[in-house]
């Protein structure tokens, strides 16, 4: 029997239920409307004050700080929340590192141990999400990549954009199941990725 080839970066197909969501949230849950904009020059910009924010509150614990998700995509249609990965050295050291963030506006909303420890702010004035990992962790990576394979992939990114306008024509409870609705296509969109990365070899494997 062959042995099937995974990429290191590659995750289950597996979606949230509303337990899990809730489990993961510290303050009870808010309604918002899903709002999905077009492309903005001003995205980078508002990256670029978000960032620096996070470097005030921080100094040297802002290990990285990157611009990720749909609003670091020149031309796709977003969300109008600026999406930030925060590497702190150890994020599950909160004492070092929430006090600050939350001195300068950012409130923790999210605290998820099994998921590579992330946890994540929310911010205003730019509206924003800063996920906080640990540096070694994968989920960054794998944003990265994704962001970088959307810039650069003209039938990806039009098609991940045409299904976020179709999805804010429907009234969602929570953006998680928004983000549920676009799990499908994003999954394919990595398998895509793996199966051209030249850095690691991977073999096709379909959502079940």
């Amino acid at each position: 029997m062959a042995l099937v080839r995974t990429h290191p970066l590659r995750r289950p197909y597996e979606l949230p239920d509303d337990e899990q969501i809730a489990r993961a949230r510290i303050h009870p849950h808010v309604s918002e409307v899903v709002e999905v904009a077009p492309p903005n020059p001003a995205w980078p910009d508002w990256f670029a004050w978000v960032r620096d924010r996070i470097t005030t509150a921080l100094g040297p614990l802002a290990v990285r700080i990157e611009h990720v998700g749909s609003t670091s995509v020149p031309d796709l249609w977003a969300k109008p929340v600026i999406d930030v990965d925060l590497a702190v050295p150890d994020s599950t050291d909160e004492s070092a590192y929430v006090p600050a963030l939350e001195a300068e506006g950012f409130e923790l909303r999210v605290r998820e141990p099994e998921w590579e420890q992330h946890r994540l702010f929310r911010g205003h004035a730019p509206e924003s999400n800063v996920h906080v990992f640990s540096p070694a962790a994968r989920e960054p990576q794998r944003q990265r990549l994704f962001r970088d394979w959307l810039t650069t992939n003209d039938n990806d990114r039009e098609a991940y954009g045409n299904l976020k306008r179709a999805l804010a024509q429907r009234e969602f409870s929570d953006v998680m199941h928004y983000n549920n609705a676009k799990a499908s296509l994003i999954y394919d969109i990595y398998e895509r990725i793996f199966l051209t990365d030249p850095t690691s070899a991977h073999d096709p494997h379909p959502r079940t």
